[in-house]
């Protein structure tokens, strides 16, 4: 969320934000909101000073005079009755469309539609070449046993699965020494709820607009399945005024994840990919408001996951994120996409986003700089490892010509120290 004085003083910014990211904003209703609610404000706020000289009046008046006085007093109450109806629609109306406002991007986002304009900014690796004929992730897993995805659409529907043996216990190692590098970087590691209530949604972004890909329990409950821990996490000091020497606040969770994928019908269908269920370790980054600081935590949690890569041997390319695939709340974001043979081609496995204000000030998130004037906090967030893309790869990358799967060397001892995965398929 802007800061509604912000869109007064900058609306063509905002205007030219909503454009480039391929969104709709009505500013030009805002303003009018605006003006209105505001003068209805002062309107409403005459009407109670005058109610209450009236009753101070009708005190002190005679019998005769305060039939008088009562009559008037009532027909003052009838008016600000109505005056205070139409100000809580207009306010009603204006909060909502402020929540479709977006951030403004960086200068450096580049223009674009959709995820086929992200530019390219760097690469790592080479994209193997084999000298034998390769298995993608779904041959290697059902081969061996480890896949099962008829079972999963038997259970769930489709686009879920089951892993067994060995593939399970990778997931686990890669969850696992996900944690374990950004614990060791300075994070805390938090266990956080993925049942959510509509707010950390709504302070976060993901609301309004995200509703179709996110599970709803029913009106008993009226909980939501989160998609990304982010949700959870970023909301822990939702309301509260933190001190300045509590900041940064640097946090990785590890949990389950749960989209819907709606409108993605008959796209990546098959396999790992596109799923509804999966794990992934996340990381947090809260921290003061200034925006030259969270440019260098936005490349540090960029690295930290290009490490993870690096250390997995894992080829990847880094892109910058163009206006059309931003999302509403994000700054600036930067997706990782790793190599993945069978899909011939780089897939996403990371986005690490700065937010700059925008989430915390829907969360009503703040502390108290030095001189004791209090700010809102700056957010940002990463993905570590999600679990189903991180497994395609490994398996896709690391694969050994009978069809076994070479351990990358850090991931060993989360596995007794193996080596290789699996039996030579015939």
């Amino acid at each position: 969320m802007l800061d509604l004085k912000f869109i007064r003083q900058n609306p063509d910014a905002v205007r030219a934000a909503a454009i480039k990211k391929h969104l709709t904003c009505d500013v030009d209703r805002i303003l009018q909101l605006d003006e209105e609610w505001r003068s209805h404000t002062q309107i409403v706020d005459d009407l109670r000073s005058k109610a209450k000289s009236a009753s101070k009046a009708i005190g002190k008046a005679t019998p005769e005079e305060r039939v008088k006085l009562l009559e008037g007093q009532k027909e003052m109450k009838a008016a600000l009755k109505a005056e205070e109806e139409l100000l809580g629609n207009e306010r009603r109306e204006l909060d909502e469309l402020l929540l479709t406002v977006p951030s403004i991007p960086a200068d450096e986002v580049p223009e674009g539609k959709d995820d086929s304009d992200n530019v390219e900014l760097s690469t790592w690796g080479e994209p193997r070449k084999f000298d034998f004929e390769f298995r993608d992730h779904i041959q290697i897993g059902e081969a061996q046993g480890w896949l099962d995805i008829e079972t999963g659409a038997r259970l769930a529907g489709s686009r879920n699965y089951v892993l067994r043996g060995d593939l399970s216990l990778l997931e686990g190692a890669v969850m696992r020494y996900a944690l374990e590098l950004m614990v060791g970087k300075g994070f805390t590691a938090v266990s956080v709820p993925t049942l959510v209530r509509a707010e950390p949604l709504t302070g976060t972004g993901y609301f309004p607009g995200g509703e179709d890909q996110t599970y709803r329990t029913d009106e008993r409950d009226d909980l939501y399945l989160v998609g990304t821990s982010e949700v959870s996490v970023t909301a822990l000091h939702a309301g509260e005024i933190m001190a300045c020497t509590e900041l940064p606040k640097r946090y990785v969770a590890v949990s389950s994840c749960y989209r819907r994928e709606a409108g993605t019908y008959g796209k990546d269908t098959k396999g790992l990919y596109r799923v509804h269920q999966f794990l992934k370790v996340e990381q947090v980054i809260i921290d003061a408001a200034d925006e030259a600081l969270s440019i260098e935590h936005h490349k540090a949690m960029l690295a930290h996951s290009e490490d993870l890569l690096q250390n997995l041997e894992l080829p990847y390319r880094v892109v910058n994120v163009c206006g059309g695939d931003l999302g509403g709340p994000h700054v600036q974001k930067f997706d990782i996409e790793t190599w993945m043979p069978g899909r011939d081609g780089y897939g996403e496995t990371h986005s690490a986003s700065r937010f700059y204000d925008f989430q915390s000030r829907r969360l009503k998130m703040r502390y108290r700089d030095e001189e004791g004037t209090v700010k809102l906090c700056h957010t940002l967030n990463n993905t570590v490892a999600a679990s189903t893309r991180m497994l395609i790869a490994i398996l896709e990358n690391h694969q050994l010509a009978d069809g076994t799967v070479a351990v990358p060397k850090l991931l060993q001892p989360y596995l007794q120290g193996r080596e290789v995965l699996g039996v030579p398929i015939g």
